[in-house]
This record gives C-alpha cells, structure tokens and sequence, in this order.
C-alpha cells in the first residue's frame, strides 16, 4: 500500500501540468472552431472538455486515494479510481456519438470553413497534446485512472492530426466535405480504446480474478506445499490498479498436527508470493 501512495502522490504533480495546458487550450479551440466554423475543430474542442473533465476526476481520485483507511472503510478510498475512470470512460462514449452525429448533419451541406486559422490551432493543439503525452506515459503503466488520463490526450493528438489535414485538404482544394470526414475518423478512433478502458474498470468493480493471475495455477501452487491437503473458496480480486487481494480455505493434511499450521501458513505465502 505504501509503494501505491507514492505513486499517487508522483504523479499528482503531472496531473496538474496535463490539466492546466489542456484547460487553457480547450478555450483556445472554443474561440478558434466557432471563428472558422469548423466541426472538426469543435469536435476536438468538446473532446478536450472532457479530458479537462477527466484530468479533474484523476486529480480527485488521486487525492481520495492518498487519505487512510478507516474502521468503516478497510481498504481506504483506492476504488475511487476505478470509479473515475469509468466516469471518463462513459463520457468520452457519449462525446464520441455526439461527434457522429454532428458529422452525419453535415454530411448534407457542408459549411464553408476558414481553414489557415483552423490549421494554426490546430497546429498548437498538437504541440499541447505532446507535452502532455510525455508528462503522462510513463505514469500510464501505475493505474487505470492514469491510464485513461494518458488515453484521453492521445486521443486528442490524433484529433488534433486529424484536424490539421482536414484543414490542409481544405486549404489546398476547397472540399468542404473533408471537415465533418475527420471528424468521424476522431469519433471513431476514441471508441474501442474507451471500450477497453471501460471494460477494465467494470471487472475490477465486478471483483473479476485479474487478467494476469491464472487461477487454476494459483489453486496447484497451494495444494503442492507440504501439509496441504485440499484449496477450496480460492478468490484472488483487484482493490485498485496495483494492489490485487486474495482469500482461500487451506485444509491441513491428515496427521499435520494443530500447532504447525502457522508454518503450514506462512509455505503457502511464499507459494503465492
């Protein structure tokens, strides 16, 4: 549990940078894609509304995680980022069916869009999205919660790609169509990487045995230490990213006397261990 607080706390710091640059710069997209008149940029603009959100609910689980556990609350406030990283995940759905369809209105007439502008901010958006990949990606790998943060921002790289050849094609040839084009590509690429986001949130809530633990594997380790005789109700769960819990029954074996399961005990911790 010490080790999962320190890397909180590590990474609390970068969360702050992430979420000042994205927040400044989403106002910059707001004023830039109503000026040009551009979906994509608007697309890209309401997509990092909620990576603000999403950076916001990291910095809180962040901050929930760290207080301790209590009588009422044995495991602390750790599920916290589960918790927003399902949020994130839900809400980056909802940006991304809002983006189709906005994509789809405009299918039928495609409106003029100022596309020099549009690629200067887009431009910028880019650059802020980088620096927040490097403060994020290595910090990706500590938590769910970090992971969708790191998610989010990659995301809104390619959306920012996205928009700087839409603008590009537009810039150079005048079709229109490319715009709300790009913006399907950025409502579609945010979709399977938040299905995986979310699906990892919800088997950690469903307490579902990790996918790196093997079970049955975990269940032959035990029955192999001496002085076990059988393994039954065997449960291994996630409590928050890093920290997996597990619980059993351990039947002694026939002629292992009372006073030796402490020692029967601590073979089968070094077993799982």
């Amino acid at each position: 549990m010490t080790t999962q607080l320190s890397v909180t706390a590590k990474n609390r710091r970068l969360l702050w940078i992430t979420f000042g640059l994205t927040f400044t710069f989403f106002f910059v997209e707001v004023v830039g894609g109503i000026w040009t008149n551009s979906l994509a940029l608007l697309a890209d603009a309401a997509h990092m509304l909620t990576d603000v959100g999403g950076l916001g609910l990291a910095l809180f689980a962040a901050w929930m995680s760290s207080k301790p556990a209590t009588p009422a609350k044995t495991y602390g406030y750790y599920r916290v980022e589960i918790l927003a990283a399902l949020a994130n995940a839900v809400v980056l759905f909802l940006m991304s069916f809002y983006i189709l369809y906005e994509a789809y209105r405009r299918f039928s007439e495609p409106p003029e869009v100022s596309s020099v502008p549009m690629l200067a901010v887009a431009v910028v958006g880019l650059v802020v999205n980088l620096i927040g990949i490097w403060l994020l990606h290595s910090a990706s790998k500590d938590s769910l919660n970090m992971q969708g943060a790191f998610l989010e921002v990659v995301s809104d790289l390619l959306g920012s790609v996205g928009v700087i050849v839409a603008a590009v094609i537009m810039w150079a040839t005048g079709w229109w169509y490319a715009d709300p084009i790009f913006s399907v590509v950025i409502g579609l690429f945010i979709l399977p990487r938040t299905w995986g986001l979310m699906r990892q949130a919800v088997d950690v809530l469903l307490e579902a045995t990790p996918a790196h633990i093997n079970l049955a594997e975990v269940e032959k380790a035990l029955r192999g230490v001496e002085g076990v005789d059988a393994v039954h109700d065997l449960h291994v769960w996630t409590i928050t990213s890093g920290i997996d819990a597990m619980s059993g029954h351990v039947v002694l074996a026939a002629g292992v006397a009372p006073e030796a399961a402490e020692l029967v005990a601590e073979r089968a911790a070094a077993a799982l261990k």
